[in-house]
């Protein structure tokens, strides 16, 4: 029975211990990955290249320069594996001048009241329930954006010239890290992204680089003798400080919209290039692997949108064959008067390990995309 307590802690360990020998793992942060705002769930992420609200600080920071308005709020909630695991968003953009915006981006990923039965025995060898205590597991992330309209003035000044039919934003990320286990473990990371974007009539180009110069995690771990003890008891590895790198990722977009009269059609793809070794996607290969991603959104008179999209493609072997499976999502969007609440419904089906959610989001003035010019 005390094993049971011990492996309930050592499992969120289990996903640290083992980088000791490889510094450099798969899926290192992989809560910044999971997405911002039902806009971009609903349309799989593919939205690199049309993001342009309070919500662009995650997916592309260069997005944040098309903001209009001297004010943009984005909050967020969602829940996954029914409730257990909480996902928290929420942004704030102030328009500098014409040409610049900044913003500051906070998320929050946890799982809450895990009970710890380390001490479920009392010294006379007795079940006592009252000893059960509780811990939270959570990631935090802490972003600062800055977004300019125009070339860098790095390129001008080597004689670039902007071509007046592209309209040009770029962008930056400062993050950072803060992961914490209960009392037993933190971790503290930094990290810088990059992104630019551009229109030419109905065209839209866009890209970001996620963990520019590698992103970092220093944990340091505190258990008590006794916690050791059982641990050792048990067969459970005991973990030590160390540092676990994230690697750079790449993710490149370009999209066109349709209009006719009252009605627009967007249509975006994405791809999500890896560098951290070979991954099950489309594309696996080592050290890169792609992963593309479609989205759709169909708006009329600019206030009601219906999307789409397709991710997470994999490939499978079952009796049939190798296979190729996707993750579709849809959603909804109402706009009226600054105010934009999206709706998504992701993981129809079950693709992908994490079952289906409905995810909500809620923002305020920095909604409004531009028109491309004609």
């Amino acid at each position: 029975m005390k094993s049971v307590g011990v492996i309930i802690i050592s499992l969120f360990f289990s996903s640290f211990s083992w980088s000791q020998s490889d510094v450099a793992p798969k899926y290192v942060n992989e809560f910044l990955n999971i997405g911002a705002g039902a806009r971009g769930y609903a349309m799989a992420g593919a939205i690199t290249s049309s993001t342009g609200d309070a919500y662009s600080g995650y997916w592309n920071p260069a997005g944040l320069a098309r903001i209009q308005q001297s004010h943009a709020i984005g909050i967020m909630h969602a829940e996954y594996f029914a409730g257990i695991a909480k996902f928290d968003f929420g942004s704030y953009i102030r328009k500098i001048d014409e040409s610049r915006n900044l913003g500051f981006s906070v998320i929050r990923f946890g799982v809450d009241n895990i009970p710890n039965t380390i001490d479920l025995y009392d010294p006379s060898g007795n079940v006592d329930y009252s000893r059960i205590s509780y811990f939270s597991a959570a990631d935090y992330a802490f972003i600062l954006s800055y977004a300019q309209s125009g070339l860098p003035q790095l390129l001008q000044s080597m004689g670039k010239e902007e071509n007046p039919k592209w309209q040009h934003q770029w962008g930056a990320n400062a993050k950072i890290i803060y992961r914490q286990i209960g009392d037993f473990a933190k971790g503290f990371g930094f990290g810088l992204d990059g992104g630019w974007q551009a229109q030419c009539k109905h065209w839209q180009l866009g890209f970001v680089m996620k963990d520019i110069t590698t992103t970092f995690n220093a944990w340091s771990y505190t258990l008590d003798k006794k916690t050791i003890d059982v641990f050792n008891q048990t067969g459970n590895e005991i973990p030590t400080n160390h540092v676990e790198l994230a690697l750079p990722r790449l993710i490149l977009g370009g999209g066109r919209t349709f209009y006719w009269k009252k009605y627009s059609l967007l249509a975006e793809a994405n791809m999500i290039i890896t560098t951290d070794g070979q991954r099950n996607t489309l594309i696996s290969g080592r050290p890169f692997s792609g992963d593309p991603a479609l989205g759709i959104e169909f708006g009329y008179q600019n206030w009601l949108f219906l999307r789409g999209g397709f991710g997470n493609f994999q490939r499978t072997t079952n009796f049939i064959g190798d296979q190729i499976t996707f993750q579709p999502n849809i959603g909804l969007g109402i706009q009226f008067k600054g105010f934009q609440l999206d709706y998504a419904l992701t993981d129809i089906g079950n693709q992908s390990d994490v079952l289906y959610t409905n995810m909500f989001s809620l923002s305020y003035a920095g909604v409004f995309r531009k028109k491309p010019v004609q």
